[in-house]
Order: structure tokens, then sequence, then C-alpha cells
């Protein structure tokens, strides 16, 4: 029971008003929990609560949009995910985390043979200086000293080679909003979003969510989703829905792996990285699948999805992509889903864990980082 103790201001004591940057890492707590609901209720804020409104978006955390919705901006956005993968490694104790040394050298910018104009932006480092004085000298036509100007410049073209493409499988079922469980995992995968973009430059990373159907998450999206809200309660479920003319109303909160794997396979099979790895995280077996042009919603989960599920992870396996799952158990211990990750790592050669959300991160960023150790060199 926290104890308050009140006494007369008398003047001398210096009061500090809370931060913007500790608002909005409050604000980013619920925005991870409960998705873009939250930003509804800024709308609230701008006759209630003004001044902590004018705090963040002078502090350059949130905007609104043309539309006059409150968003995310890009500075907030990244605040969120720095912040989350600081909980996860803890930055008091970064001495554990280190470089991760390696013998190989990761893939990055390859020199070629074409130069262009240098544009705003570009990296200074690629300047070409030979073709750069040709043009200092041509344009003043005379001899030293030579005087350069921008429009001199001349960048070496590069191209840009991914060390490891990874998609993150993330479960949007209606399950995953028991016990927290979403924001767990969503909270690993906006540190993800960190890890790759301070580290490991030269990764590819895409979020895929997976409820009935499957989607592509952009970095906002991540952090304004939530799972599908659970909209039917039947005890049995046996319903096949046509993706080309789909009824107006569509349960979305079924666990469609099939789905996600599919898509997964699809974006990684366009990257050209030597490792390429899908990260599974769900708290529940497959109640959904593909068949051609229909997508099936059963429950309770069957074996006919089941098998679907599996082949489809059998044929990221043949196409070289190492699959990693992890079961999310926080309310009970899952024995048919324990089984069933079991069986993906049996049919990819992969892994397979079981956990509660708060041990989650450790396990995903260790698979993670360990699949780029492995990387064969370029």
């Amino acid at each position: 029971m926290t104890t308050f103790r009140f006494s007369r201001w008398d003047g001398s004591q210096q009061f500090s008003p809370q931060s913007a940057d500790k608002l909005f890492d409050e604000l980013s707590q619920y925005l991870t929990e409960y998705g873009d609901e939250v930003l509804e209720s800024l709308q609230d804020w701008e006759e209630t609560n003004p001044e902590i409104l004018d705090m963040l978006m002078k502090q350059g955390y949130v905007e609104k949009d043309e539309t006059g919705q409150y968003r995310v901006t890009p500075r907030g956005l990244r605040r969120v995910e720095n912040k989350a993968l600081e909980e996860l490694f803890d930055i008091r104790h970064k001495d554990h985390f280190g470089k991760h040394e390696q013998e190989q050298r990761g893939a990055g910018q390859t020199m070629l043979d074409e130069t262009k104009a240098y544009e705003y932006g570009d990296p200074v480092s690629n300047l070409n200086l030979h073709e750069t004085l040709r043009n200092a000298i041509q344009r003043q036509r005379g001899g030293p000293p030579i005087q350069i100007s921008e429009d001199d410049l001349v960048i070496q073209e590069t191209e840009y080679q991914t060390s490891c493409a990874t998609v993150v499988l993330l479960d949007m079922s209606g399950s995953m909003r028991r016990f927290g469980k979403y924001g767990a995992a969503k909270k690993v995968a906006l540190a993800m979003q960190s890890l790759v973009r301070g580290k490991y430059q030269g990764d590819f990373l895409q979020t895929i969510g997976f409820y009935s159907f499957a989607s592509p998450l952009s970095e906002r999206e991540l952090l304004y989703s939530a799972p599908k809200e659970v909209s039917i309660f039947d005890s049995r479920v046996r319903l096949r829905i046509s993706l080309d003319q789909p009824p107006a109303f569509v349960p979305q909160h079924f666990t469609n792996i099939h789905a996600g794997l599919q898509m997964a396979r699809r974006v990684l099979k366009r990257q050209s990285a030597q490792n390429r790895q899908i990260v599974l995280i769900t708290d529940g077996e497959p109640t959904a699948h593909v068949e051609g042009r229909d997508v099936m919603l059963i429950y309770p989960p069957c074996e006919q999805t089941a098998l679907v599920t599996l082949a489809e992870a059998r044929r990221c396996a043949a196409e070289g992509i190492h699959v990693s799952s992890f079961a999310l158990i926080e309310d009970y211990f899952y024995l048919e889903l324990v089984n069933f990750v079991q069986r993906l790592a049996q049919v990819t050669g992969g892994i397979s864990a079981y956990c509660n959300a708060g041990d989650l991160g450790n396990l995903v960023i260790d698979s993670f980082v360990g699949g780029r150790r492995s990387r064969r060199a370029l």
C-alpha cells in the first residue's frame, strides 16, 4: 500500500514538471499494449490536458496529420523502438550485448563502375575525386587554385547488399489480448527494428501480422497494431471465405499461420541475402489455412489445418529459409501448441521454444543474432 505525506508549500521547494520525454514514454507503453485506440483519446486531451499535448508536439513526438488526427512522428517512433531495445538488454549491462564479432565480413555496399552527380544526402565517403576534379578544371578553364563547387561533385554508384533477411511473423489473433502477450511480442518486434537500424544496417527486416488473413506491417502500423477482436463465440466453427468475393462480415480473430508463412516466403524470395529467416511468434495452434482462393476458418483446431501449415513450412525450408518458432504459454500450459511448434521444427530443421511473454525478448533476439552469426561469406 502506498503512503502519501502532505505538507504546506512554503515557496522554497523546487517544482519539476514531468518532462515531455517521460510523458511520451508513458504514452508509448499504452500504445504498445492497446494500439491506435490510444491515439484517438488524444482528441479529448485538447480540452482536458492541452498543456500535455503542447509539450509532446513541441518536443516533436506527436503531430497532427492532414485529416486532423494525431499520430506519432518518426522521431517518436524511433524513441519507442530504442526504448524497447534498451528494456530488453538493460542498458546498464550493455557489455553483455557486445558486437558479436565474427570471422566473416558482412555484405554492405558494392562499388559499381557507374558514377552520378552528387545529390543532397549522398555519402561523401563515396566521392569520386578524379571525376570531381576534372569537372572543376573544365568549368573554370584555368590552372590552380582549383575551386570546387557543389555542381562539380560526382559520387560513385553503389549497390546495397543485405547480410541477412528476416521476417517476423506476429500473431494478431484474439487470444493474444490476454495477459499482455501481444504487447510483449510487439515490443520484441519494435526492438528488432531498432537493433537492425543501429547495428545491422545492411539487413532486411519485415514484420507480418497474421490473423484470419496476413498482412505486412510498416513500422508505424506495427506500433499502432492490436490483436483482432473476437467476434464469434461458437464452440465449433467451419467457414469457407472466398478471397475474391468475401462476405460483408468475416471473423478476423483466427490464427492463420499458413497465410503468414506463405507471405513471408514470397517476401524473402525477393531478397538476395545469403541468410534468410522467419521468426514466428504465436500463442495458439493454427485455426485457419488457405485452399486455393478460399480461406478456411476451423475451430477447434484440426489436423487438416496443421498439415497444410506444416507443408508450407517445409516449402520455406526447401528454399533455404531458417524457421524459428516461439510459443507463448502465458496463461496455461498448452500441450498441443507445444507439440505443434515442435512439429514445425522437425519439418524445417529449425528451432522451437515455448516460454512466457516476459522471457520472449531474449529468446528471439538470441535466435536472430545467432542466425546472423552462422551466415556464409559472400
